[in-house]
């Protein structure tokens, strides 16, 4: 049997906001395994326990290129340590400079980017200069490139936190904004079911069978219970089958909007600044508490 330790407990309490004895009773469950842990939570808490899914840990912005033709468009994450350095004018620069170098120039990748020129020098130097004016340290995390088969529309939300391109063929202009608006709001994994990962699916599997099993359903209706559940997820996480934030009778999908229009949305790029990356928390009292022990010393 694996030790939990404190440690364990606090990380999987921070990562579902579940009560810290419901934490310990999962990991000795899950012998330890922290991501077993987390859905025996969500078997028995249910949604409560998926607070860390849309934490957004790290700070930075999302820098956007659009051609004028919506033919040509790319994003780019640029990460910064605070958020009063992610509202510099000239961190902000950089961050759009990179999104009209990876537009313009094609990068493989980046650090092709980072050796494209910007200003006086390259994107890289212009960084290190940045790193060195402000004291603090930046990177270039991500970007994606998108040649439009339709037409691309932007938008971006929350102090460029949020960046969202999408292709769009036919409709108009304010249908293409209405869209990215919805995609930045409603953030769907996905533009339908066949772009969902397979392991998504399983893990809803799994945790709706568990539930259904738990509440005391029969066994010979776990399966189906489980179909119903994936359907409603799908719903919930694909774009096609969300409900419109801006519809009028909240029940009209973005596909019944898109056969309404006569458009069809070709694709989309979602950028949330920092998702995925766990910010590190500074303990000031436990810093304070250890400079003294050690001047003691």
């Amino acid at each position: 049997m694996a030790e939990i330790t404190a440690g364990m407990v606090k990380e999987l309490r921070e990562k579902t906001d579940a009560p810290m004895m419901e934490c310990k009773k999962a990991l000795t469950e899950a012998g330890g395994d922290l991501v077993k842990a987390e859905e025996i939570l969500r078997v028995k808490l249910g949604n409560k326990a998926t607070k860390a899914a849309t934490r957004i840990a790290a700070e930075g912005v999302v820098g956007m290129y659009l051609s004028a033709d919506g033919k040509l468009g790319a994003v780019v994450e640029v990460n910064s340590e605070t958020d009063f350095v992610a509202k510099n004018e000239e961190f902000i620069a950089l961050a759009r400079g990179c999104a009209e170098r990876v537009a313009t120039q094609n990068p493989a990748d980046v650090a092709a980017l980072a050796a494209l020129p910007l200003g006086a020098g390259t994107v890289e130097s212009t960084r290190a200069a940045l790193v060195g004016k402000i004291g603090e340290n930046m990177t270039i995390r991500r970007f994606v490139r998108i040649e439009a088969q339709g037409r691309l529309s932007s938008y971006v939300h929350g102090g460029a936190k949020i960046g969202v391109l999408v292709d769009v063929t036919g409709g108009d202009e304010t249908l293409g904004k209405d869209l990215a608006m919805h995609i930045a709001a409603s953030k769907p994994k996905a533009l339908d079911a066949a772009g969902v990962p397979a392991e998504l699916l399983d893990t809803e599997r799994r945790i709706a069978i568990e539930k259904a099993r738990e509440s005391g359903k029969p066994e010979a209706m776990l399966e189906k219970i489980a179909e119903g559940t994936i359907q409603k997820y799908l719903k919930d996480v694909t774009l096609l089958g969300q409900v419109f934030v801006k519809a009028a009778d909240g029940k009209q999908t973005i596909e019944q909007l898109l056969e309404a229009k006569g458009a069809t949305v070709n694709g989309f790029t979602l950028y949330l600044v920092g998702e995925g990356i766990e910010k590190k928390v500074n303990d000031f009292a436990a810093e304070v508490a250890a400079q003294a022990a050690a001047a003691k010393k």
